[in-house]
């Protein structure tokens, strides 16, 4: 079995600032969103031995909340920035780990939750992939070249607002 965690990142800053999309951090708010999801994952024993992440700001951010231990084998990737789910899914069967965090941004990142998922989470939030939105699902599978649309079960999934 292999687990994936998909997270879309914290709620970024619109007021200005950085000149490009790439380069824009956090607001106050996602940076309390992003701490109180660590706090989620520490909670279910949720500790990723792999991380495939975005390479902007915000993305980094978010995994910087989380407080994850800095020996987790983490790539930034470029391709994974606002990446549609075609990428992102390219992107997972190139894993190595047994649990997987991927970190990015929607629509891809919403896009791919939703493709992966035999059944859907009965959340009222999960087909908008709201920022800060994780899932958590098994692939009944040994290696990630084997992940594919529709074969991954959802265990958890949540938004920083039930938190």
């Amino acid at each position: 079995m292999k687990r994936l965690i998909l997270m879309r990142h914290a709620k970024s800053d619109w007021s200005g600032g950085p000149s490009s999309d790439h380069d824009r951090p956090l607001n106050p708010r996602g940076r309390l969103a992003a701490t109180a999801l660590g706090g989620w994952l520490a909670g279910h024993a949720l500790e990723p031995d792999e991380i495939l992440i975005s390479t902007s700001a915000r993305t980094r951010e978010t995994l910087a909340g989380l407080n994850l231990s800095p020996k987790i084998n983490t790539q930034f990737l470029r391709t994974l920035y606002l990446a549609p789910a075609d990428a992102i899914l390219k992107t997972l069967r190139g894993a190595k780990g047994a649990c997987v965090l991927m970190i990015g941004h929607n629509p891809g990142i919403g896009m791919m939750a939703e493709a992966i998922l035999t059944d859907l989470p009965e959340h009222f939030k999960f087909m908008a992939y709201p920022t800060g939105a994780t899932l958590v699902a098994d692939f009944d599978i040994t290696d990630w070249t084997d992940a594919d649309w529709g074969k991954a079960n959802a265990r958890h999934f949540t938004v920083p607002r039930d938190l």
